[in-house]
């Protein structure tokens, strides 16, 4: 096993393993029979593999987390293509019942695929030097860099475009000094700090992007937030109510800086953010002077005195209007009896036809 570079941190995080021991256990028919499921006869041999395993591991085989199959295909080592039939009979077993396939997370995929590996953790570090580079304060330039720091550091970690628009801001959290990211199929990326130098920028950028996120839970518009970004206060970390879990963990941003309630970017958008920043051609946005709070205007409403006759003369009115328009009532029934009278006598005329 190769060293691990200074960078590796950024890498999946290896989940320890769940036994000490490498051995396989005796297939029973326990693995094959579990709460009664249904296995295709051509599955059944690599699911009793999985299901013993998980038994003696003592974790649960379906619903399998991906971390669970990720070390259960290390602790198995085999030729490419016996892992990859291993797969095939996880997720069929899981898809026929119901539950998400396991075996189709980027934790897996990287296990199996070590050059795929390698390449997406040379795209992590340049989206990660991006992510670095963008701009933290300046209005709007402030706010659409930590945005699109915190989808570059997303983007780093290999998961997909759509599991990217799915994240709600309960989806990632700090641990302690880990990064923690949980897509909505359950795979958990776990982003260290760096162990040479001990920076985090990932949970650096996280940080100031959920700060933009508190300050419009507190204050609402863009008002505030242009003069924060220009002149940043503390902010309170309150826990996250219910409706503020539950929203997107990253959203569009207009041209005049406002960000839609509940609304979430869409995988095309984000890939072309990521690409653009990777070609060095993403949009240049100017930080845009900001006047001083004290200088800012705000309109105050004209005092309106009334006529003192006005009164007078609306009740006046009314009580013309009252007497003029008396009769109209019965002016209303003499037009509808004549309508019925002139219908009647058209419907005689049609019966003689």
């Amino acid at each position: 096993m190769t060293t691990p570079g200074r960078h590796d941190e950024y890498r999946i995080h290896r989940i320890p393993s769940l036994r000490q021991s490498t051995t396989t256990p005796p297939l029973t028919d326990h693995s094959i029979a579990l709460a009664g499921l249904r296995i295709p006869e051509r599955y059944r041999h690599d699911w009793a593999l999985f299901a013993d395993w998980c038994l003696a591991a003592d974790q649960r085989p379906i619903p399998a987390a991906p971390q669970t199959l990720a070390v259960f295909v290390r602790e198995h080592p085999a030729a490419i293509a016996t892992q990859r039939r291993r797969l095939s009979a996880i997720n069929t077993v899981h898809t026929d019942h119901g539950y998400p396939p396991p075996g189709r997370t980027e934790t897996v995929r990287r296990h199996l695929d070590t050059t795929r590996a390698h390449r997406l953790d040379r795209l992590g570090r340049l989206l990660l030097q991006r992510a670095a580079e963008l701009p933290s304060q300046g209005w709007p330039s402030g706010l659409f860099g930590r945005r699109d720091a915190l989808l570059l550091v997303l983007a780093a970690t290999g998961m997909t475009f759509t599991d990217l628009t799915r994240l709600r801001r309960r989806d990632i959290r700090l641990d302690r000094d880990i990064l923690v990211v949980t897509t909505r199929d359950g795979e958990r990326f776990r982003l260290p700090p760096d162990p040479e130098t001990g920076d985090h920028p990932a949970a650096a950028i996280y940080q100031r992007w959920a700060e933009i996120q508190m300050f419009l839970d507190q204050y609402p518009g863009t008002h505030l937030l242009r003069h924060h970004l220009t002149d940043p206060t503390a902010i309170i970390a309150d826990p996250l109510d219910a409706a503020q879990a539950r929203q997107p963990l990253l959203c569009p941003i207009d041209r005049w800086g406002h960000l839609p309630y509940a609304q979430t970017m869409t995988p095309q958008s984000v890939s072309t953010l990521v690409r653009a920043h990777l070609s060095g051609q993403a949009p240049v946005r100017r930080a845009l002077p900001v006047p001083l709070q004290d200088d800012v205007g705000t309109w105050v409403e004209p005092e309106i005195e009334l006529d003192p006759g006005y009164y007078e003369r609306g009740t006046a009115a009314r009580s013309r209007d009252h007497e003029a328009l008396e009769d109209l009532a019965d002016a209303f029934d003499e037009i509808e009896a004549r309508t019925d009278a002139l219908l009647e006598d058209l419907m005689g005329v049609l019966e003689r036809l």
